[in-house]
């Protein structure tokens, strides 16, 4: 089964890589730069899974002559209309399309371009950063991928794609409730973003100073409240885990929207705290914390605009 993974970046060229590793037929879509250093440099990774180097298989948009079995698609939100265009002429009437983007807003653009049959529903649960030498450093262990039928069901193609990401040296999990998983995941980075961005430092600095629990907890309680009026309540054990984590006075855990933020980078406010504001807002949902925070990142991001 051919995959096409769409951008090299720190996701898709960790999943990618792993997968290539695994005998999988595994090709890149990128820009013809990117193209050219991984020609010259190969795609490196620093994990505590195993460091590798690999040469993979890359393409070109006005390379694409035949559809592809699997578009595995993990670019930033900024990215994803010129990705729609790029990856377009891999997409056949059977081709799989699995998204790993954050927040839910991708989906609607995906379903308008491309059909509701095609796009499946995709959690990427990793830690990982591309440093200053292209090199893809993969921060904490932990790496899943979790994917499944938008509608819930079994079907031979969930299936397929199940038994290709399994034994390829990470976790995986075939879900017959995507959606919920994907809601679940948008708590958890939209929470972690808020507290690190808004407050401006990693979870234990945060936690160092007077009412600095507090707020990450209220942060945090903001957006589970949103979840619930939306009809997708996470789970009590992964609010325990959340909240464990948030008020860890020793962490130098922060996200990567503050990562972004820290090198000068776009951040992807709009679709993980501004759309979940919205949706907030239409509930009639009082989220203070989150407001704020949409408010300084939009300011940031209109600067970076304007330079």
């Amino acid at each position: 089964m051919k995959m096409l993974v769409v951008g090299a970046g720190a996701v898709g060229g960790y999943f990618g890589a792993r997968l290539t590793q695994a005998g999988r037929d595994v090709t890149f879509l990128v820009r013809p730069a990117r193209a050219e250093q991984l020609q010259r440099d190969g795609l490196r990774i620093l994990s505590p899974h195993g460091d590798a180097t690999l040469k993979p298989k890359v393409i070109t948009t006005n390379e694409i002559n035949s559809p592809y079995d699997v578009v595995f698609l993990s670019v930033k939100a900024q990215a994803l209309d010129q990705a729609i265009k790029d990856m377009t002429p891999a997409v056949g009437p059977d081709t799989m399309i699995y998204p790993v983007l954050n927040g839910m807003h991708h989906m609607d653009s995906l379903v308008q371009s491309f059909g509701d049959k095609a796009v499946l529903g995709g959690v990427c649960l990793v830690s990982t950063d591309l440093d200053e030498q292209d090199r893809i450093v993969q921060i904490t262990p932990m790496q899943k991928l979790i994917y499944g039928e938008r509608s819930g069901e079994l079907t031979p193609r969930i299936r397929t794609l199940d038994a290709i990401f399994h034994y390829a040296s990470f976790d995986t999990e075939l879900s017959l409730n995507i959606t919920q998983a994907m809601w679940d995941k948008w708590v958890i980075i939209a929470s972690l973003g808020l507290i690190t961005c808004l407050l401006g430092g990693p979870i234990g600095e945060i936690n160092g100073v007077p009412d600095g629990e507090q707020t990450a907890l209220q942060a945090l309680d903001e957006c589970a409240a949103i979840a619930k009026a939306c009809g997708f309540p996470t789970p009590q054990s992964a609010l325990e885990n959340l909240r464990k984590q948030a008020i860890m006075k020793d962490s130098k855990f922060t996200s990567s929207m503050y990562r972004d933020l820290q090198k000068g980078a776009p951040v992807e406010v709009d679709t993980i705290l501004g759309d979940l504001l919205d949706q907030g807002h239409a509930h009639h949902i009082d989220a203070p914390l989150l407001q704020a925070c949409c408010v300084r990142l939009r300011i940031y991001q209109n600067s970076l605009q304007s330079n």
